[in-house]
């Protein structure tokens, strides 16, 4: 029996122009190069210029995207943006990016799961590919995630960067085994018990519209991450009737280097099936997953065939994972 399923048939990224480097936060807070290498990983991070938006950023990923694909923004029909920094509070970024790429009338909307927003809207958009409602979807991650930063605070301020990464996703025949092409199995999960462990201080609600900085529990978040994260990649696996060991490539959200570093050695996967992108992106939330995938792209580790298994875990808290074969 012949089954539908969504392919990922193109993948792009952009970062800013500016570049920030750990010795920037030598005179803002007490730290040095070398400590926060040591604690994240972390050597830089892009940061968006003045006037420039996450719609921007979200555009010009977008564009890469489709060109990988061989697609052009004329045959778009849908567009899900995952942002956590959105250019306001409506209307949404996808319809900002939808605009500025030049895309006809389709569904565009936002989804908002912070560090985990691009692996849950990944599941929505295969949710109309695979169904056969849709054709060409583009998948964006996009995030200006300074934008939330207090620079004096020195547990976050180190830690985040901006940029975006995006997929087109269209529909394929498989025979509905392992080995077909597309998206081949999802896990999310949300535990809203958890909000008080990372989030941003301020919104609509405050007496001053105040956006409000970011806020996090670091230590708790990294006693979380590892556990739920392993438990997610491997009900994913599960879902998709595969093993840890089947996968070629592990693209995981870029927080920390040492969370990359603790769910691979938990789920016994090889170091050098990790990619990590930390070092010069930092964490860009929603943008990293795709930004870490263009870069596997663009250098020939990721090639067409490999079963790619991507995980991410933000404040809500949620988290996910996913199992992708290109």
């Amino acid at each position: 029996m012949r089954v539908l399923r969504s392919a990922v048939t193109g993948v792009g990224g952009y970062l800013p122009e500016t570049v920030m480097p750990n010795t920037d936060f030598e005179r803002l807070v007490d730290t040095s190069d070398a400590k926060i290498v040591e604690l994240t990983g972390i050597r830089q991070r892009h940061r968006v210029a003045e006037g420039q938006t996450t719609s921007d950023l979200a555009a010009e990923a977008a564009k890469v995207a489709l060109a990988a694909a061989g697609k052009t923004a004329a045959d778009v029909d849908m567009i899900v943006v995952a942002t956590t920094t959105p250019d306001m509070p409506f209307p949404s970024t996808a319809s900002l990016v939808q605009q500025k790429i030049g895309a006809p009338v389709c569904p565009a909307f936002d989804v908002q799961a912070v560090c985990s927003g691009f692996v849950y809207a990944l599941s929505v958009a295969d949710g109309f590919v695979a169904r056969g409602l849709a054709r060409c979807v583009l998948v964006i991650g996009a995030e200006a995630m300074t934008r939330l930063l207090d620079f004096s605070d020195r547990s976050t301020c180190i830690l985040f960067g901006d940029g975006a990464g995006a997929v087109v996703l269209e529909p394929v025949e498989g025979e509905g085994t392992t080995a077909d092409r597309g998206i081949l199995g999802f896990d999310l999960r949300c535990d809203g018990s958890k909000t008080d462990l990372l989030y941003v201080s301020g919104g609509v609600f405050e007496a001053d519209n105040r956006i409000g900085k970011i806020k996090m529990q670091g230590n708790q978040v990294f006693k979380q991450a590892v556990q739920k994260i392993s438990q997610a990649i491997e009900a994913a696996i599960a879902k998709a009737d595969l093993k840890i060991e089947d996968v070629d490539w592990f693209i995981p959200h870029q927080a920390n280097q040492r969370i990359l570093n603790g769910v691979a050695h938990h789920l016994g996967l090889d170091e050098h099936k990790v990619i990590s992108t930390v070092a010069l992106h930092a964490n860009t939330s929603a943008a990293s997953i795709p930004l870490a995938w263009y870069e596997g792209v663009r250098d020939g580790r990721v090639k067409p065939g490999d079963l790619v298994l991507i995980e991410a875990l933000g404040g809500g808290l949620t988290w996910g994972a996913a199992a992708i074969r290109l």
